[in-house]
């Protein structure tokens, strides 16, 4: 369901960020990662590693339900971060769970997420997708057209189970139409049309049990009048959709699209605004008895866990160019390609030192504008190429900031063959390892050479 981004980085990626309460700044604060001196992690762990504060994982999610009326349920978007042990927190916080794969459905079902807490979405479902997600016995099924509707009507016969199911609208909301027309987005949902004929159809069949419609809007939003513009509009149209078909209105997804600010100039979504203007949709649904028993399902991703991440790598080399400090990374966009996808940098800081006692978590030394880039061979492996910090030298450490959302799942961890980051998660100022780090040779054990 996240679409592509593209917006142009602006700003300086290491000024602080404005909108974020003071002390709540993700996993850094006051010169460490959750809590912890990155040097220490880097000693115990290596690099390139992915660090993940599961305390800012819980206190986004406690701010986000004080926001939310109480008919609103959470559900975390899996593809923003699938670790089992950041979907396994979420889930022991009560979160349900969307997912957009087979895959991503099994992820959820290990890391605990009872089946009557995930909702599967995303366009060109497999029918192996189907299957299982008809098998785990989901709170819905959303069905992107009228093929796959037949598909899983099929599928839920041969397994024997009225499966329950939204149907997706092409969004039509103000989010979406700020973007203008995007053949990016003509994947997702179905036209007014053919959701109209579609649940005609699921309402007819003894297999389908229409619950409502689900309509995602835009990604990384950051205004809340937007937000809660989407969320008047699906509820609008779905009960349109639902008495149109006969049926009550049970279940309305709106998606996810809660964002998160990267760049210095952005200001925090309002939760406050977003919480008022949600209660007041929510009154109005009140006294209306079509929407007694409706249930309104919101997908964050990237809130949740976006700023709780970082990407810590080691400078492997500082050279002058043009008149500006280079330093290269160990890490580079093969294991967090987002600045690179999307056009937009993010925060870094110098982390820590291999000489301490010359360089205290990179406070000596006039900040100059350095490059900063990865080890790849491609002129693409950049992460900021102005990044104002004290000079680098080899040894010392670089933290890219929010980096718990879209970051080593969403990227090429096998181009050049270096191979992939530990991931590691601390909770409580205590760090583990969730996920180990695979070298060149574990890769290459993998692949099969036939004897012709």
């Amino acid at each position: 369901m996240t679409s592509p981004e593209a917006r142009p980085a602006h700003g300086r990626p290491d000024e602080p960020r404005r909108g974020r309460p003071p002390g709540r700044d993700g996993a850094w604060r006051a010169g460490r990662l959750a809590g912890i001196e990155p040097a220490a992690l880097a000693e115990r762990f290596g690099t390139p590693v992915y660090v993940y504060d599961l305390d800012v994982v819980t206190r986004a999610l406690a701010d986000l339900r004080r926001a939310l009326p109480e008919r609103f349920d959470i559900a975390y978007a899996v593809k923003a971060n699938p670790a089992l042990t950041v979907i396994g927190h979420l889930a022991r916080l009560g979160t349900g769970a969307d997912v957009s794969s087979a895959g991503e459905l099994a992820a959820a079902v290990r890391a605990g997420v009872p089946g009557d807490r995930i909702v599967a979405t995303g366009p060109g479902k497999a029918d192996d997708f189907l299957r299982s997600a008809v098998r785990a016995g989901l709170r819905a099924v959303t069905v992107e057209s009228r093929g796959e509707l037949d598909r899983l009507e099929g599928i839920a016969a041969e397994e024997g189970r009225r499966v329950p199911i939204l149907l997706r609208l092409a969004s039509t909301d103000p989010m979406s139409r700020a973007s203008g027309p995007d053949a990016r987005f003509l994947k997702f949902g179905m036209a007014s049309g053919d959701a109209a004929l579609a649940a005609a159809r699921a309402a007819g069949s003894p297999w389908l049990h229409l619950r409502g419609v689900h309509c995602f809007g835009a990604t990384n939003v950051l205004d809340a009048a937007s937000l809660a513009e989407h969320v008047a509009a699906t509820v609008s149209a779905a009960r349109e959709v639902t008495a149109a078909a006969g049926v009550g209105l049970e279940l309305v997804d709106v998606g996810g699209g809660l964002g998160v600010p990267y760049e210095p100039h952005e200001s925090a979504l309002d939760l406050t605004d977003y919480g008022r203007r949600l209660r007041t949709l929510d009154a109005a649904w009140t006294a209306e008895p079509a929407f007694a028993s409706m249930r309104v399902v919101v997908e964050p991703g990237r809130f949740l866990v976006g700023p709780a991440g970082a990407y810590l790598s080691r400078v492997t080399d500082v050279k002058m160019l043009g008149g500006r400090v280079v330093a290269i990374l160990d890490g580079g966009i093969h294991q967090f390609l987002r600045p690179a996808l999307v056009g937009q940098e993010h925060r870094l800081r110098l982390a820590g030192s291999a000489r301490p006692d010359e360089r205290q978590n990179g406070a000596a030394g006039r900040p100059v504008p350095v490059a900063i880039t990865g080890p790849l061979c491609t002129g693409l492996d950049v992460f900021s190429a102005r990044a104002v910090m004290p000079p680098p030298r080899v040894g010392d450490l670089v933290a890219a900031l929010d980096a718990g959302a879209y970051g080593f799942t969403q990227s090429m961890p096998g181009f050049q063959s270096h191979g992939w980051p530990a991931e590691v998660a601390v909770k409580d100022g205590e760090a583990r390892l969730i996920r180990p780090r695979v070298g060149p040779d574990e890769l290459l054990g993998t692949q099969i050479v036939p004897a012709w």
